[in-house]
């Protein structure tokens, strides 16, 4: 009997001990202020003062160059060959959040505590699961209800024959809200959920903004720094009393 409480008891604490342990790949100070191992992106961030219109917001420290920012501008650029307009004209004010989405994922250094490795020709990493401030995935699905798509996931099932995306046979062009039916369908599905729509509002420190005034600072900074110390082993500590408490419990099983 005492041999069975021993065992288990070395169970619990094997558990408590490795759930508390950091579950990323990355290190503690790689989570913050770093750039993506992917196709246009710097090695590190730094200053770029002349980042394009959209991209401006990041120009004090960004992970991606002046050309990177012209480029994600444009319709059909060499940074992806990425045709908006594969069902008609797409509506200003929806492209407007398609480039600040690019912006974002191209210059941000605050993406840290959700770069993932992938194995793929064109990038070592992505992002997975950015908690997006629920007011910009929401203003970014109103603004796009007047635009039409031929899909749900932007990420892959491309016709690129011509070298820029096409519907793929079998599928029909119909208004956003035919494929994307909530702003968390667009927001989640339309790039293979590199976000994800957070319960949290603009300013709350606990979800990133696509879009904000860079006099005022970089809100993402704080938020990219709240989930790299909850990531980076912030739980071990809270583990100890647990493994404490059945320390004696176990020496005089052990007597």
């Amino acid at each position: 009997m005492a041999r069975l409480m021993t065992t288990q008891l070395l169970l619990l604490v094997w558990v408590a001990a490795w759930g508390a342990q950091p579950r990323t790949i990355r290190a503690r100070t790689e989570l913050l202020n770093v750039c993506m191992d992917a196709k246009h992106h710097k090695e590190k961030p730094s200053p770029e003062d002349k980042l394009h219109e959209q991209c401006s917001p990041w120009k004090k420290n960004s992970c991606c160059s002046f050309n990177t920012s012209q480029e994600a501008h444009k319709d059909i650029s060499y940074l992806y060959g990425f045709n908006w307009d594969h069902c008609g004209k797409m509506a200003p004010a929806c492209k407007r959040h398609f480039i600040q989405d690019t912006c974002l994922y191209e210059c941000s250094p605050n993406l840290g505590p959700w770069i993932q490795q992938v194995d793929q020709s064109w990038r070592k990493e992505r992002i997975l699961n950015v908690p997006l401030c629920k007011e910009d995935c929401q203003r970014w699905w109103e603004d796009c209800q007047t635009s039409f798509t031929c899909k749900s996931n932007w990420h892959k099932g491309w016709n690129w024959t011509l070298g820029y995306n096409q519907c793929p046979v079998g599928t029909a062009c119909h208004p956003f809200h035919f494929y994307f039916p909530t702003p968390a369908a667009l927001c989640e599905e339309i790039w293979s959920h590199s976000y994800k729509v957070s319960n949290y509002s603009r300013g709350s420190g606990r979800c990133i903004q696509m879009w904000f005034d860079p006099a005022q600072g970089n809100p993402n900074e704080e938020v990219a720094r709240f989930y790299a110390e909850a990531m980076s082993g912030a739980e071990v500590p809270r583990a100890w009393p647990l493994l404490l408490s059945l320390v004696p419990m176990l020496l005089r099983l052990l007597s």
